[in-house]
């Protein structure tokens, strides 16, 4: 019999995060580390992409990018 391997809930996540940094990248056509700092920098990661990670997983991959996308360029757009 197969047994399963259970990950927990926050490796899922950060998994979760990465994929999201490296599908804005790819349609950006920049490099991942360049869409990390930027988002870090904005405080996406820890204030939209993590905490909203239950509404946000179950979107396609395509929509994910562009509303990262959307979403970084509105930030940094942000008053300080």
């Amino acid at each position: 019999m197969e047994q399963l391997i259970e990950i927990p809930k926050t490796q899922v996540i950060m998994a979760f995060v990465a994929t999201c940094i490296e599908s804005t990248a790819r349609l950006l056509n920049v490099s991942y580390r360049d869409v990390y700092q930027r988002m870090k920098h904005v405080g996406m990661i820890e204030n939209y992409i993590i905490p909203n990670y239950e509404l946000l997983h179950s979107e396609s991959r395509e929509n994910l990018a562009a509303g990262m996308a959307e979403c970084l360029k509105n930030w940094e757009e942000r008053p300080s």
